[in-house]
């Protein structure tokens, strides 16, 4: 007996290091694809710069060269976060290092590199954060522990704009957590093209309740950290815009509306020097971009409304061309995400690009044409396109199948392009703007004979149609010995959230990868509510979060059970974030069609999580509470079927995303309903896994999907 408990056990360890040494390998592939880093077009069209190796390195785009190095070997020691080029390029402000905040958000050292030298500035800051340079290179903003300041470099001299600010209390030109995580930014001020002024939103978020996230950090005491977190239908940061000028100090409140519980995501001014900001209501189907005219007078130069929510906007929702003209990227006039032409005081000119199919992001223009990514091709790819402004005279660019991302010149006279497919890893060219290849950067070559050598399965792709009538985007992956006369187990992995996609014809490795040598399949499809393909398909979910999109991974699930080569006991699923929702979901009302299910930093409720996000899709608490209940998980723990079901929840103790909390209530309705699952803590983790453990949880994953699944 005891033999065979230490063969038994034997035999457990070595194929968790068989599956360590796996999962390795899909570690080191990944290391290998290729691509380039801070890429930064100078200003005459023909440059660019990278951060390589800790250096900022400058070429030209026409011909190949061994570049030049723009620091000094003093500034060659540091670690550099980010960097910016002074308007005539003649100075680089350096971030060295980075204090995480949040999840984009740090705080940092400067440097200023002038001359040849390198120099440590704004060394009297805190905590100083998004600095950034005037127009006319004279002045450095920047923030410093919720205020803003200037820094005058000639100098060497701070000065303070702004004098309120105090922790969980009062924010001047950054933004509060829910705004950094859902509007996608972290400073919330614009500099005047002639450098006389400064714009800021000024957050309130004293009347914001209260997070308090455990700090453990190895110390005898653990400690609570304290942030302002509005959780779905709760008060949101009071927000106002005020602009201070910067030779006298005198600040100046813009009328944003007699609405407060409102969102005021973007600012900036036109290219002639008009402030303009974005206006969204609470329930996010109402936005304006208002510009103020010199006047006082204000002007809704765009407004678009939406029966269920407009679609949330970012950088490039609206791209100014001049003083008067602006394109727009929108989705309610068609159901589409196109483009349209509009002028500040003659509105809408007309549409720029057309068809069902959805633009994803807007390149660049030079006022005569626009170039833009879209799903033209398939809604599994992207694809660069041009088009003049009225619509005619459409090219395709780029004239490969998969998936592209493009990084621009100065006005468009190049681009740098990044193509992969589902076969095929990063291969990074430069193209001038009319798409003609004028020489390759990076092949990857070592990574695409490794792949060859090893002949690692590729995505197949395909579509299905749920009992309901829906057709569905899908991928399988097969291991490379793949016999159709076997049977084998699968895990299907998913996100599912609204708006997104998983199911892409581009290259990637993760750790479900490594279950392929081990003789598992991996799946994964796009339910109702993900995105690009057409406002219906994206927003049918609208409150009802986690119905439909549960109803569809079942159907997937037993799609694939029907399947020859599936064994229908051996079904798992996988998800992280709102994929942990759904395999919550997944697991609980699958009434033992899974035999495992991996949940990783899961919402459990709806009313947990943040205002913005929660509220676009599934409106406030106060009006529709079923959509927060009915498909919360917490509500059906009763269900798990666990004699059939192995579930595993993890979750980091610092999410300052979706807080432990979310865990903590589940296991509770679990254990109240006498359920049996297993759990993964990680001990001052944030919700990517981050300082410590992103390798680590991956491991974990493959290890219990080979133990229980």
């Amino acid at each position: 007996m005891k033999r065979l408990f230490f063969l038994a056990a034997w035999l457990l360890l070595a194929g968790t290091s068989a599956a360590q040494d796996e999962y390795q390998a899909i570690v080191a592939l990944r290391g290998m694809n290729e691509s380039v880093h801070g890429i930064r077009s100078m200003a005459d069209g023909e440059h660019y710069t990278l951060l390589e190796r800790g250096d900022i390195r400058r070429y030209r785009y026409d011909t190949a060269d061994a570049g030049e190095s723009l620091l000094p070997s003093a500034a060659l020691d540091l670690t550099i976060t980010d960097y910016a080029f002074s308007p005539d390029e003649q100075q680089i402000l350096i971030a060295s290092g980075a204090t995480t905040i949040y999840r984009h958000s740090y705080t940092t050292t400067y440097y200023l590199v002038s001359d040849g030298k390198v120099q440590p500035i704004i060394e009297e800051a805190t905590a100083p954060r998004d600095a950034r340079f005037t127009p006319d290179g004279r002045m450095i903003i920047y923030s410093d522990q919720n205020d803003l300041y200037s820094y005058e470099i000639a100098t060497r001299k701070s000065r303070r704009l702004t004098n309120d600010g105090a922790w969980n209390q009062i924010i001047n030109g950054t933004t509060d957590w829910v705004y950094e995580e859902e509007f996608g930014a972290t400073s919330a001020f614009a500099i005047s093209p002639d450098s006389r002024e400064v714009a800021f939103l000024r957050f309130d978020e004293s009347q914001v309740s209260e997070f308090q996230m455990m700090r453990f950090d190895s110390k005898l005491y653990n400690e609570a950290y304290s942030f302002k977190y509005p959780k779905a239908g709760e008060k949101n940061s009071v927000v106002e815009l005020w602009t201070v000028d910067l030779s006298s100090g005198a600040k100046r409140r813009i009328d944003t509306g007699n609405e407060t519980d409102q969102y005021l995501p973007r600012l900036g001014y036109t290219p002639d020097g008009r402030l303009w900001f974005y206006r969204i209501n609470r329930r996010q189907n109402v936005f304006e971009m208002i510009v103020c005219e010199p006047s006082g007078a204000q002007r809704v130069a765009y407004e678009e409304r939406a029966q269920r929510y407009v679609e949330r906007i970012d950088d490039r929702t609206i791209t100014f061309i001049d003083k008067n003209r602006f394109i727009v990227k929108q989705e309610s006039h068609t159901g589409y995400m196109h483009l349209y032409l509009y002028t500040i005081r003659g509105g809408l000119q007309g549409p720029i690009t057309r068809g069902k199919w959805e633009v994803t992001e807007v390149v660049g223009t030079d006022g005569k044409r626009v170039w833009y990514l879209s799903t033209e091709p398939s809604s599994l790819q992207r694809a660069l396109y041009s088009v003049r402004l009225d619509g005619s005279d459409k090219r395709r660019l780029t004239p490969h199948e998969g998936f592209y991302t493009i990084a621009p010149s100065r006005g468009m006279k190049y681009y740098i392009a990044t193509h992969s497919s589902a076969t095929s890893p990063n291969r990074v060219t430069i193209e001038t703007g009319d798409g003609k290849l004028v020489r390759t950067l990076r092949e990857s070559n070592a990574l695409r004979a490794k792949l060859t050598a090893t002949k690692r399965p590729v995505k197949e792709f395909f579509t299905f149609c749920t009992e309901r009538g829906d057709t569905l985007n899908a991928y399988l992956l097969k291991p490379a010995d793949f016999d159709p006369t076997k049977r084998y187990p699968v895990l299907l992995t998913q996100y599912s959230g609204p708006g997104s996609q998983s199911v892409q014809d581009r290259w990637s490795l993760d750790w479900e990868d490594a279950l392929l040598e081990k003789g598992y399949i991996v799946a994964c499809t796009d339910g109702r509510g993900t995105g690009f393909r057409g406002e219906q398909f994206k927003k049918q979910t609208y409150g009802r979060l986690g119905q439909l999109e549960v109803e569809d991974q079942l159907s997937f699930a037993r799609y694939l059970a029907d399947q020859p080569y599936i064994d229908a006991e051996r079904i798992g699923i996988y998800g992280w974030s709102y994929g942990g929702f759904m395999a919550l979901g997944c697991a609980l009302k699958g009434l033992g069609l899974f035999k495992m299910a991996i949940a990783v930093a899961p919402v459990t409720s709806w009313r947990y999580y943040d205002t913005i996000y929660t509220e676009i899709y599934n409106n406030l608490p106060q009006y529709n509470a079923a959509g927060y209940d009915d498909n919360s998980p917490i509500h059906f723990a009763q269900m798990l079927d666990d004699r059939r079901t192995r579930l595993l929840i993890i979750h980091g103790t610092a999410d300052d995303n979706v807080h432990l909390q979310n865990t903590i209530e589940m296991t509770r309705a679990l254990n109240r309903a006498g359920k049996q699952y297993d759990m993964m803590i990680y001990p001052d983790q944030n919700h990517s896994m981050r300082p410590n453990d992103m390798g680590h949880v991956r491991q974990k994953m493959v290890d219990y999907t080979l133990q229980n699944l």
